[in-house]
């Protein structure tokens, strides 16, 4: 669910719509996370709490047997043989034509992949009790070897590409208040005043469900709209850097959502009132996860698929320090206090996106020799 989603994602949808589906797709992915505890409340106060999870592992045990008994191999490998003539003068001028595009968005010029063997057939992976094979050595298939010597570059790309580090970033500080969100919400709403059971407290999450399905709609459709508009102002070229400019809102409304849960709960305000604050709050996690994966595949294309495990990378280690932290900060400094602070974070961080719109395509110039260098040293070749 870290990667693989989201690299289907890019692979199925092209630059002009990739952002919508995006956005849906984490829609989903959250809309799930809120879902979960408005039933587990309910289900807590009928089974106890143990029940909460014995029930989860039921879902996964029949996941797993749907997943594995129904869901064949997927690998694919294109039998294109084309012969290395076989490209006529027209076809030069579109390279040509695409190779200009791709110098002037700052990016590294990639030849069409031309293969001068004939196609091959290969044998059928599914037929039989083939498919339930964990490993099938296939011509062309990775080795083991080939993906444990894959594992450690996603850790490497972080530090040698500037644009995948601030995309995790940028995840990461929005996933942080969805943290904060969970660690908070039961202790304010089962103490004084409101004394809510379980189940109301999993209520409260339809707020963020609502806020969800606007960023959706914001960080997908918006800003591919946005991204259109301003790439045929800037003569028919579409920069990546177009997409950001939704986290201008998206981080107001996020900041907003801080202060009206945090002050709000510190003054015992109306439930409605913290139900909505949670709603924006989630508007500004969903908008800038959506945002932070787009931008990085608008940026790498090739090796979009390592370069999502980089962010998630930063985006896990980030979450797992405020996991520990958020509890100790709202009780030492007081609820009011520690979400005001959060709220003015939140702003400074995500309006680093400024920084990306100035710098982003300097940035990705001189990331250009290492781009190029993991695009050559992949396992499975592009044409595959």
């Amino acid at each position: 669910i870290e990667s693989l989603c989201e690299v289907t994602v890019f692979d199925l949808f092209f630059a002009h719509n990739r952002g919508t589906y995006m956005g849906l797709y984490v829609f989903i992915l959250f809309g799930s996370n809120f879902t979960a505890p408005l039933v587990a409340g309910w289900f807590n106060d009928a089974y106890g709490w143990r029940w909460t999870m014995h029930f989860g592992s039921i879902l996964c045990a029949v996941c797993f047997v749907i997943m594995f008994f129904f869901m064949e191999e997927t690998i694919y490998f294109r039998n294109n043989g084309i012969e290395g003539e076989a490209v006529d003068s027209e076809g030069h001028s579109a390279t040509e034509r695409k190779n200009s595009t791709s110098s002037e968005k700052g990016l590294p010029a990639i030849a069409p992949s031309i293969s001068t063997e004939r196609s091959t057939t290969y044998p059928n992976i599914n037929s039989g009790w083939n498919k339930y094979s964990l490993f099938k050595p296939l011509p062309g298939r990775p080795s083991n070897v080939d993906m444990l010597r894959m594992a450690y570059r996603p850790v490497i790309m972080i530090f040698r590409l500037p644009t995948v580090a601030w995309a995790g970033f940028l995840y990461g500080i929005n996933l942080a208040w969805y943290i904060v969100l969970n660690g908070t919400a039961s202790p304010v709403l089962t103490g004084e005043p409101y004394n809510w059971s379980a189940a109301l407290v999993g209520c409260v999450y339809a707020g963020p469900i609502i806020g969800a399905a606007f960023a959706s709609l914001w960080s997908g459709n918006a800003a591919d709209r946005i991204s259109l508009y301003l790439a045929r102002r800037n003569n028919g070229i579409r920069e990546p850097e177009h997409r950001l400019w939704v986290l201008a809102v998206s981080g107001f409304v996020s900041a907003a959502g801080l202060i009206t849960w945090g002050v709000g709960a510190y003054h015992n305000s109306h439930w409605v009132g913290l139900v909505f604050g949670l709603g924006m709050l989630i508007f500004g996690v969903v908008t800038g996860g959506s945002i932070a994966v787009s931008y990085n595949v608008d940026c790498f294309k090739e090796i979009a698929g390592e370069t999502t495990v980089s962010i998630m990378l930063i985006r896990n280690s980030i979450g797992f320090g405020f996991s520990y932290a958020i509890t100790p900060w709202w009780t030492t400094q007081g609820l009011q206090n520690c979400f005001i602070t959060a709220a003015m974070i939140s702003i400074a961080c995500t309006f680093t996106f400024i920084i990306m719109i100035i710098y982003g395509k300097r940035i990705r110039r001189w990331s250009i020799p290492a781009y190029q260098k993991y695009m050559a040293t992949m396992v499975v070749p592009q044409e595959c």
